[in-house]
């Protein structure tokens, strides 16, 4: 991590790592969840809301003020119109419910409708994936750049698969159908802000996924932008919070893949 942290930053840090404690403890007795089902194929399970709980507690207490929009809450106006904190306590609740360490807490900080901060922590792997607007991006103590390759036949590909109850599967088996041909390989991990700071680790060279929630997202972008990445909607615009599109790549396979996908979306 840059020795350049904000206070902001620390506090949201902090925040994701307490949080994290608690999933951990919940992750080993995962079995003994009481899980309540939200929607189809939306299962959310009371390690959900209590890591929530937890990261409400921790960024009301150190910003007063700040607004939310949280995946379990909803929208929290605050009396500090100009801040909100954009919040996914658990990224991967179904992986989490099948003992699938692949999962992740995400908080993203928005300044005058700017994402500005955003800390997507994996508490299994103990891997903490940082950035703020113009400071560049980390995961714990190394230094992120996405990856440079150019070609689409050398890109490992992640997405997200609508599963059941969910609308897009004859759009999602269109946009396989033209690309899966072209790729070194497609993966789909279940969590999007796990996806966002793989492309961003040069884990993965590319992202696309329909019907996101900001919340899925928001850390996301600012890690991928730092990390020398360009990230967009379905249609080429910036409006990837409003349409819950959204396509991340570095600059050249940006253009590679949304030159298929643009006119789909």
């Amino acid at each position: 991590m840059s020795s350049n942290v904000s206070p902001t930053l620390n506090v949201m840090i902090s925040a994701a790592r307490k949080a994290g404690r608690s999933l951990v403890r919940d992750f080993g007795e995962v079995e003994h969840l009481q899980v309540s089902i939200k929607g189809p194929g939306d299962f959310v399970s009371a390690a959900d809301h209590k890591a929530e709980d937890i990261i409400f507690k921790e960024l009301s207490k150190a910003r007063v003020g700040y607004g939310f929009l949280m995946e379990e809450r909803g929208e929290i106006i605050g009396a500090d119109k100009s801040h909100r904190w954009i919040v996914d306590p658990l990224d991967g609740t179904t992986n989490f419910l099948h003992s699938n360490p692949m999962f992740a807490i995400s908080i993203g900080l928005e300044r005058e409708g700017q994402l500005v901060a955003g800390v997507i922590y994996n508490p299994a792997s103990d891997e903490l994936f940082t950035a703020e607007k113009g400071k560049g991006a980390y995961m714990n103590d190394r230094r992120l750049r996405v990856a440079a390759r150019k070609t689409a036949a050398d890109a490992l590909v992640t997405t997200g698969i609508p599963h059941r109850g969910r609308e897009g599967h004859p759009r999602f088996l269109k946009e396989m159908g033209l690309l899966m041909g072209e790729v070194a390989g497609i993966r789909r991990t279940g969590s999007a802000a796990l996806d966002l700071a793989f492309v961003a680790a040069g884990r993965f060279d590319a992202y696309w996924e329909h019907n996101l929630k900001a919340w899925d997202i928001a850390a996301g972008i600012v890690i991928v932008r730092e990390a020398g990445g360009f990230v967009s909607d379905l249609k080429g615009g910036d409006k990837m919070l409003d349409s819950g599109d959204v396509l991340a790549a570095n600059l050249h396979l940006h253009k590679v893949f949304g030159s298929v996908l643009f006119s789909k979306a």
